[in-house]
């Protein structure tokens, strides 16, 4: 029986994150559980059953220092890093771009954008020193990173650039056996997506309710990126509710 793995999940205390983190304890791995809320990360370790293997670490991303010893806890706990997922994010409320204020423009770029680079910085240097070297970064994209909704555009110009911080660390992790891909995600039901049942706005202007798909189903996408070795890679994968208003005109 291999060893298990030393996994990471940023925003570990709810929705996508939580889901994740399960999927991964479930399938035996150690998984780092990191998050702002101290109180919600010992509940999703509770709701593993895992014990020992799920390890709570907080930790503001958008803070430099709290991600250093982040990863620095995370190593001395585990002694390896094998997959990040670069989870943690944040939206805005839809208000039209010329009343967005510049703070929380500001705010969205710091978690969605600085705080991916810096756990993904983190989890690189991390991944050449080890032995054996290498691991796996997944970043959580959007469907945004492909369509904005209306009046989203901190979400979603954050979401455009972690596509290229993907392809940038897939291009220079390759020398060291450090592959990265990216999971864009329409509209897993959690509580960030809970108002879809109410409608929201469409690109034509309507309100309409949207399809949702369960949570479960990214986390299983999400082992399924990370099942590969290291000599294959899934750079890009879109999970969505199959009949969500993506694809189309309107």
């Amino acid at each position: 029986m291999s060893a298990p793995r030393v996994v990471l999940v940023t925003g570990a205390s709810a929705g996508i994150g939580r889901a994740v983190a399960l999927a991964f304890l479930e399938a035996g791995d150690i998984v780092v559980l990191a998050g702002r809320r101290a109180k919600a990360l010992e509940e999703t370790a509770d709701l593993s059953g895992a014990g020992q293997r799920a390890l709570v670490a907080p930790c503001d991303v958008a803070d430099p220092f709290s991600v250093a010893a982040l990863f620095e806890g995370a190593v001395a706990q585990a002694g390896r890093l094998d997959i990040l997922f670069n989870n943690a994010g944040r939206g805005a409320p839809p208000v039209p771009i010329e009343d967005l204020p510049l703070e929380t423009w500001r705010a969205v770029v710091e978690v969605n954008l600085t705080g991916a680079f810096l756990c993904a910085q983190y989890a690189v240097r991390q991944m050449k020193r080890q032995d054996p070297r290498g691991g796996r970064i997944i970043n959580n994209g959007s469907i945004s990173a492909h369509s904005p909704r209306p009046n989203s555009a901190p979400y979603t110009a954050t979401k455009h650039a972690i596509t290229g911080l993907t392809k940038s660390i897939a291009l220079d992790g390759r020398a060291f056996d450090i592959a990265c891909g990216q999971i864009d995600i329409g509209n897993a039901a959690t509580p960030m997506t809970a108002r879809m049942s109410q409608g929201v706005p469409q690109a034509d202007g309507r309100i309409a309710v949207e399809p949702t798909m369960d949570v479960a189903d990214v986390a299983r996408a999400v082992l399924a990126m990370a099942a590969l070795p290291l000599s294959a890679n899934i750079p890009f994968m879109t999970v969505m509710a199959t009949k969500m208003p993506f694809i189309g005109r309107g």
